[in-house]
């Protein structure tokens, strides 16, 4: 039943989610941590920032950490965790297979119709808006800790946070090295 339930979810999101893998995660997160409860949003949060680590679309390399995790977590053998990550991976693959076939048969002959250009207007401030939502979702105690819990943790998640987004934003240093940076000081931190 769970093969089931994880080809009928990831199918849906691959079928809803506008805007790429990062749109995708407030959708993922809310089927896999809140509705099904899959995963925690601590797990959630680790499986995010594996995916944005490995080559690849973000939204497809989580929907197949997650298809294996689910699996493996609901007390199938490792071995059926990545028919999980199969089903996952192909499930959210395949609407956009075939939207994309039928669009590019079509969209080059109807770019420039007005109803098109309407349509993509109003597509642009959602997709912005599913981007925003899926930051948010990511900023929880588990992910920041708060000042009762842990005043380092805390501290020093806002600080990385805030120096993430500032040397992102303003000075545009790569993502990767961002993550590489932010990864040795949380381990030379956390590890003391």
């Amino acid at each position: 039943m769970i093969f089931l339930q994880l080809f009928y979810t990831f199918f849906k999101i691959g079928l809803f989610g506008f805007g790429g893998g990062y749109a995708m995660l407030s959708m993922i997160q809310g089927e896999v941590v809140t509705r099904y409860g899959w995963l925690t949003s601590s797990e959630f949060t680790d499986i995010v920032a594996l995916s944005q680590m490995t080559p690849g679309p973000i939204g497809i390399n989580s929907a197949t950490y997650v298809g294996y995790s689910a699996i493996v977590q609901a007390g199938y053998s490792p071995a059926l965790g990545v028919l999980g990550s199969a089903i996952a991976t192909f499930a959210v693959c395949f609407p956009s297979f075939v939207l994309m076939l039928i669009i590019s048969k079509y969209f080059l002959k109807f770019q420039k119709h007005p109803t098109v250009e309407s349509v993509f207007r109003g597509l642009r401030p959602a997709v912005v808006g599913l981007l925003a939502a899926s930051a948010l979702l990511l900023m929880t105690p588990e992910n920041f800790s708060t000042p009762d819990t842990s005043m380092l943790q805390f501290v020093l998640s806002i600080t990385l946070f805030v120096g993430t987004f500032v040397a992102s934003y303003k000075f545009k240093v790569h993502p990767i090295l961002l993550i590489v940076i932010c990864g040795a000081i949380g381990g030379v931190v956390y590890s003391l």
